[in-house]
């Protein structure tokens, strides 16, 4: 498990699936992390089992009050959206409205970073954001990530072949726990 001050990162059970939807059908937040606005808890209970269900996403817990505020995973050489290498990853997090400019995404960031290079010994570590979503790219940059100056589109993402994102990287060597 994953630690922070003020975050628990666990994994995802079907008995989340009400709090995801609260969060995911906020139409302010999926969009901007690329999925599609949540129309009913089942489709919740969907996402969890079909992408939430692994060893590289995690829910993100407030150790205050036990809610869950938001998601942060890794994604490793043949799960990415970007092409990266096999010793690589690529780091992705949303966080719902309630919990926006408080910190929280940095944090989480963060501590994921510390976990892909300390214990999963990724070499480098990719991440993106939508050219439109700056406060993202806000995140990366506070927590050590260098803009490689590529701008992609990914038909997986939802709005991913019309709206560029922009392309981030944080090599090991420059990692200041």
């Amino acid at each position: 498990m994953i630690e922070t001050k003020r975050l628990i990162f666990r994994r995802w059970t079907k008995e989340d699936a009400a709090a995801l939807y609260a969060l995911a059908s906020d139409p302010e937040v999926g969009p901007h992390a690329g999925w599609p606005v949540h129309t009913s808890i089942e489709e919740s209970r969907a996402v969890i089992k079909e992408y939430f269900s692994n060893d590289y996403t995690w829910a993100l817990v407030s150790k205050q009050t036990g809610a869950i505020i938001g998601c942060m995973g890794y994604y490793p050489y043949g799960e990415s959206n970007i092409d990266i290498g096999k010793e690589d990853a690529e780091v992705g997090y949303w966080i719902g409205r309630p919990y926006w400019n408080q910190g929280y995404c940095t944090e989480a960031l963060y501590a994921m970073i510390g976990y892909c290079f300390n214990v999963k010994r990724f070499q480098t570590l990719w991440a993106d954001y939508f050219i439109d979503n700056p406060a993202s790219g806000r995140v990366m940059d506070k927590c050590g990530f260098t803009d490689t100056g590529k701008k992609n589109y990914c038909s997986r993402l939802l709005h991913g072949d019309d709206k560029p994102i922009c392309v981030m990287r944080l090599d090991y060597s420059a990692y200041r726990p």
